[in-house]
């Protein structure tokens, strides 16, 4: 048998590979001519963690992964391999997304029970009796894991998303329950025997009303699964929870609620009208209240009815100051919250060498180590998160403590950026940007304004460098934007090679002969492999350091003639200095210069978005463009696309009206009253500061559903009572009071079931707050403005319908018999 060693894998074997042999006995090896060793890739970048040397990983999740197991996982991973290190050798996570959602996670359920009890205590106050607050209580958990159920039928996960719609779920599923309770205790309070009685007569007067509260607040979300991107997916995740949550509070609505209040609920003499001390006094004191505003609430409708042009202005001025502040609000795509990572970005002037810039990294290290906000960190010389890759650039990665552990007053992370900014000023030769990474990973590099200015003539690179300059110099005095900044600069020094054609041909050389051998010696090239450790290596040929940094050195390197003679490679090329960019970019098939932006504070992205768009109209010549790009772009785009999704819910909204009321004009007395609640979320978030984002927008369209829902309430009643043969104007004023206190108390559940998001601080406030706030100030000023409007739009418009078609006169079901004297 015949055994052949194979390939070389010891740096010792490749050191006597035998170059050349004459006949004397003389061997001329590897080693005599080269250095061999196992060494690495590319020395191009180094890294230090901690100060101490070290490699620095990423782990990314594949599509349709959950990215907490994945997290989970690698964790275990790294803990059994971490047995198997070398002596020495440990490792340390830098940056874990699963902190900030684990946190947010942590602070949404609290503030879902939070919610709970809060909606708990408000509809014990307008029930005042426990048996009938547990009635509405028992709907919560019924349709939460409901919706559970369905989410995990459409592959969804519990994230921040979905967890956000359970929270308003809370203060809108308990609507239909409460909705009911009250209809049967009104029934109870007019002469009921006994609960199932009053249950069937109230289920037979509100099931109608119950239905078309759902379809309506369910169809304003059945657009947003056309939406598609980034966008889709906030609000598809958002939307469908919500929509589940609503059909499930329904059903239970129209099924176990009626039976429990059969069960739960007992006449007044048995229960609550033998109840003595403070609660009888605080439930007398409450009832005589509301019953005197129900009275002052009964005069101002029919004094807005009496007088049209009061609505119809206060409609005309909300719509006025909703298109204004929409205008003029700040815009976003998503709140910036504290995710406790941080980045810093190095770039030093060009051609600065890895060990200099090494060292300016190091005093950034430095400075980052010293700051008590700061856990961990990684140093990354050789290469920028914005600039690319190149010696004169480096980066950090910083992971801040816990969030439990920075509760303190300039502990935040926008506080340890300030004090960083403040510490590296004395770094006077390298411009250092500190930021945070986006709240969306993986479309942009900051969470800042990124976009690419295009060179659509083909002209020159250095025509292109300047007008970059001077759209950069005109952005970074506009008073929105804190800086603007690119890494494409054309002042790196390069030496351009003009291989002398003829002198080659006459020498019988190749011209790729010249350039293969210029490759080898000064830029290395790939010549073979190895196998090593289970794994295969690259051999690489390149010149020592000191024999190819310098144009002279080009003497010492020869290619072969045609007769066999070696001559110096610098007698067929010629080197000119020249002055260029590093590399060229290229996007939508244009030269284009990558240029990233960050909003100034107190202003948003959308603000900074404006100022770009005016100074690039201004500064920008003929034949130049941009883009924007990565999460600007979908920020854009989702602007466009909420305008788009917010029309059609709408449309949804009315021919679900008007198939329900067989009515093309009954409708409007219901989405007329709508701008008035839309004002009041732009009005409240301008108060809080809040910008218009996704969050604000989804809460929006959740609003639609919410406001027209109280519109539905008081038009149903007043259709019913119209039917019956009371005029237009009185069962428009009857309706709106029979509903008040269900309006009411379905409101300032939701009101208050969502203040915890609004008042609540700590991880994803930023978040918490915008979904808070338009949907709290939305529903304040819709529901207090718009039960004044309501009546009068449904005189308006059932007048303008009884034009058309009379009203048909129904029969009185003997149920319906216990509604007392209208003045009741």
């Amino acid at each position: 048998m015949l055994k052949y060693t194979g390939k070389l894998s010891q740096p010792e074997q490749f050191e006597n590979i035998v170059i050349k042999a004459d006949k004397e006995g003389n061997i001329l090896r590897l080693k005599d001519v080269a250095r061999v060793e196992l060494g690495s890739m590319s020395y191009s970048t180094s890294t230090l963690v901690m100060n101490k040397a070290g490699i620095t990983m990423a782990v990314f999740q594949s599509p349709g992964s959950n990215a907490r197991e994945v997290i989970i996982e690698a964790k275990k991973v790294l803990d059994d391999v971490a047995k198997t290190f070398p002596e020495g050798v440990k490792y340390t996570i830098l940056i874990d997304a699963n902190e900030f959602l684990d946190s947010s996670i942590e602070k949404v359920i609290h503030t879902l029970l939070e919610a709970f009890l809060l909606v708990f205590i408000v509809v014990f106050v307008f029930l005042q009796n426990f048996r009938a607050t547990l009635i509405p209580a028992i709907a919560v958990p019924v349709a939460i894991i409901g919706t559970f159920f369905f989410l995990s039928l459409f592959g969804f996960t519990i994230n921040l998303l979905t967890l956000f719609a359970m929270v308003l779920a809370i203060g809108i599923v308990v609507d239909d329950a409460i909705v009911v309770v009250e209809a049967v205790h009104a029934k109870i309070d007019q002469g009921a025997t006994n609960a199932r009685e009053a249950a069937i007569a109230a289920m037979d007067e509100i099931s109608v009303a119950i239905i078309s509260i759902t379809l309506v607040m369910a169809a304003v979300f059945v657009p947003v699964t056309f939406i598609t991107g980034t966008t889709g997916v906030f609000y598809k995740q958002f939307g469908i929870t919500l929509a589940v949550a609503i059909v499930l509070s329904a059903v239970n609505a129209l099924t176990l609620s009626p039976a429990l209040c059969a069960i739960f609920l007992k006449p007044h003499s048995e229960s609550a009208l033998h109840q003595k001390g403070f609660m009888k006094r605080f439930y007398s004191s409450f009832n005589v209240s509301f019953e005197y505003m129900t009275q002052r609430y009964k005069r101002a409708t029919h004094f807005f009815i009496s007088r049209k042009w009061i609505s119809f202005l206060l409609i005309a001025l909300f719509s006025g100051i909703l298109y204004l502040l929409v205008k003029t609000s700040p815009s976003g795509f998503v709140p910036s919250d504290d995710r406790g990572i941080m980045m810093i970005d190095i770039s030093m002037p060009p051609a600065t060498s890895l060990e200099h810039t090494r060292e300016i990294a190091k005093k950034v290290d430095e400075l980052v180590s010293n700051t008590p906000e700061i856990v961990s960190r990684s140093m990354v010389v050789g290469r920028s998160i914005i600039s690319g890759q190149g010696s004169s650039y480096g980066m950090l990665f910083c992971n801040l403590k816990p969030f439990a552990e920075r509760k303190g007053k300039g502990q935040d992370i926008n506080s340890v950026i300030g004090k960083l900014y403040a510490a590296t000023a004395q770094i006077k030769d390298a411009r250092i940007i500190i930021f945070t990474p986006p709240m969306v990973p993986g479309f942009s590099i900051s969470g800042g304004v990124e976009l690419k200015l295009e060179d659509k003539t083909g002209g020159d690179i250095k025509d292109f460098d300047q007008i970059s300059k001077q759209f950069l110099g005109a952005l970074n005095q506009r008073p929105e934007i804190q800086y603007a900044i690119t890494s494409f600069n054309t002042g790196f020094p390069q030496y351009e090679v003009e291989v002398n054609a003829a002198r080659c041909k006459q020498s019988g050389i190749l011209v790729s002969s010249v350039l293969g051998a210029l490759q080898g010696y000064v830029g290395g090239f790939y010549a073979s492999d190895f196998n090593r450790f289970g794994k295969q290596y690259r051999i690489m040929v390149q010149a020592e350091p000191g024999y190819r940094g310098n144009p002279e050195d080009l003497n010492n390197i020869f290619v072969r003639t045609s007769t066999g003679e070696m001559a110096p490679i610098t007698e067929f090329i010629t080197l000119t200095r020249v002055y260029g960019p590093e590399n060229i970019t290229r996007f939508n098939m244009y030269t284009s210069i990558d240029v990233n932006c960050s909003p100034n504070v107190g202003y948003s992205s959308g603000d900074a978005i404006k100022a770009i768009s005016e100074v690039a109209e201004q500064h920008l010549p003929p034949g130049y463009g941009y883009e924007f790009s990565g999460l600007t772009r979908e920020e854009i785009a989702s602007g466009n696309q909420s305008i788009l999704i917010f029309i059609l819910s709408v449309i949804f909204v009315y021919f679900l009206l008007a198939a329900q009321y067989e009515s093309y004009i009954l409708p409007l007395s219901i989405l007329f009253s709508l701008p008035i609640g839309l004002a009041g979320s732009f009005i409240f978030a301008w108060i809080m500061g809040v910008e218009n984002n996704i969050y604000l927008q989804i809460s929006l369209i959740m609003l639609i559903g919410l406001l027209a829902k109280n519109a539905i309430l008081i038009v149903e009643f007043a259709l019913q009572r119209r039917h019956r043969g009371m005029s237009i104007m009185q069962s428009a004023i009857e309706g709106a009071t029979a509903r008040l206190r269900p309006i009411l108390m379905t409101s300032f559940a939701f009101i208050f079931g969502l203040l915890p998001l609004i008042l609540g601080g700590g991880v994803g406030a930023n978040g918490n707050r915008s979904i808070g706030v338009g949907a709290v100030g939305g529903m304040i000023v819709g529901t207090l403005i718009g039960i004044l409007v309501i009546p009068t739009m449904f005189v308006v418009f059932q007048t303008l319908q009884e034009k058309i078609k009379k009203p048909v006169k129904e029969e009185i079901s003997v149920f319906n018999t216990m509604e007392g004297s209208p003045e009741k």
